[in-house]
């Protein structure tokens, strides 16, 4: 017989859900970037940044978790969870297939995907993209093209217009410096360039994209329904130096923090109504043996635990992001926080870790208002395939079979009670 030593409990209206995209659970998403991509290298071996998924032959997305046909049945093991709010997005090339036509059949689609969520009573994070593109878009160049967020912002005024009775908050650009990075200047997701003026440029448009379809969204959302909550969602990792008194380390740390952490914000203020933190991981840096560049993680194996990606466990860490973002003075959610693991006691306490340090941040005063379990779902996780598990579910992809793990009943009693049994 377990004894409940204490009991972390949240506000009364905070939300508990999970998160998810388009392109990593619906299938047959043919029209995008990603799509053409994982088309061409089928079968192949590609150059993985993760140790463990090295080596292993690439299988696209194809058919995927067949969401877009299963909704409802996840839907369904959503409300068991005792969730009240979901973060998901739609996928601009089923919108907009070709530039400036819009598929009217798939705005119905995506219309009864929200409208079964609101008949459940589960509040909506929508997110307008998440990597993917429509193949037009790309062919124009993609985000290097100057006109690309007015693009972007005719495709979130349509949303907004058609969707938008249905939507709670508004996320218009997933982790723009993952995209950035990870396409444009590390060279493994499409179009995979290595041009660090190039990733500036991409970068900087991205930014001008939110900005502009922040206004957009807000003067449709505020004129027809209700006054619109709009943001982004930010990977945001906890910096530390591996010498605790290294100057210069400790000097590396903070400009780290700043340009991962802080940059885009600094190139869109004034254009957020809360902030989206995807918080995964720790990284600490220490200065090269070959001199100031490249900084690396020095953190080895034998040192900390790492999740099936290669990412250092440290809870404590989103703690300290938290706290660094309290001074926006802005509502926060967790939008995203998980782990890749076939070890499911693991993600257990994963999750109960990680929301206790959540929960010490709103003590300290950080208006934190949700939290977003990434993922329902063991999904297609892009140049790794459907290799990393971080779904609360898992899915026979080939009879499409859900099963829940036992981290799924864990995040059910605290969704229910509203808290953390520690």
């Amino acid at each position: 017989m377990s004894i409940v030593k204490n009991f972390l409990e949240f506000p009364k209206s905070f939300l508990w859900g999970t998160a998810s995209s388009a392109h990593q659970v619906e299938g047959n998403n043919i029209h995008s970037d990603w799509w053409a991509w994982e088309q061409e290298n089928k079968g192949k071996i590609l150059a993985v940044k993760e140790k463990k998924f090295k080596g292993q032959k690439f299988e696209p997305s194809e058919k995927c978790l067949d969401h877009y046909n299963r909704y409802k049945e996840d839907f369904g093991l959503m409300k068991k969870l005792n969730n009240n709010a979901h973060r998901l997005s739609i996928e601009w090339a089923r919108i907009e297939p070709k530039e400036g036509e819009w598929n009217l059949q798939e705005l119905e689609h995506y219309r009864n995907v929200l409208q079964t969520l609101k008949d459940q009573k589960i509040k909506v994070m929508l997110t307008l993209n998440h990597f993917t593109l429509p193949s037009w878009f790309i062919a124009k160049g993609g985000w290097l093209n100057v006109r690309s967020p007015y693009y972007f912002k005719k495709y979130a005024a349509f949303v907004a217009k058609n969707l938008g009775e249905l939507v709670d908050f508004w996320i218009t650009i997933n982790e723009p410096e993952i995209y950035m990075s990870m396409c444009y200047l590390e060279g493994f997701w499409p179009p995979q360039k290595k041009d660090v003026k190039s990733a500036g440029w991409v970068y900087f448009n991205m930014a001008r994209a939110h900005r502009i379809s922040y206004k957009t969204i807000h003067k449709i959302i505020d004129k027809n329904f209700s006054k619109a909550k709009v943001g982004v969602a930010m990977n945001v990792m906890s910096f530390a130096s591996y010498k605790k008194h290294s100057f210069l380390e400790l000097f590396f740390v903070h400009a780290a923090d700043r340009i991962v952490n802080h940059s885009f914000y600094d190139l869109t203020k004034r254009s957020h109504d809360f902030l989206g933190v995807n918080y995964y991981f720790r990284v600490r840096l220490k200065k090269s043996a070959h001199g100031f560049m490249p900084i690396v993680d020095e953190v080895s194996e034998e040192e900390s635990e790492l999740s099936d990606m290669g990412w250092v466990i440290y809870p404590h860490g989103i703690f300290d992001v938290l706290m660094d973002f309290k001074d926006f003075n802005l509502p926060i959610y967790i939008t995203e926080n998980g782990i890749a693991t076939e070890d499911d006691a693991q993600r257990s306490k994963f999750i109960i870790n990680h929301l206790s340090e959540i929960h010490h941040a709103i003590r300290a005063g950080v208006d934190v208002r949700g939290y977003f379990y990434w993922s329902l779902l063991d999904n297609f996780e892009w140049d790794k395939s459907f290799g990393p598990k971080f779904g609360l579910v898992a899915v026979d992809r080939k009879t499409m079979r859900r099963t829940v793990k036992p981290s799924y009943f864990i995040y059910k009693e605290i969704c229910e009670n509203n808290g953390v049994a520690l």
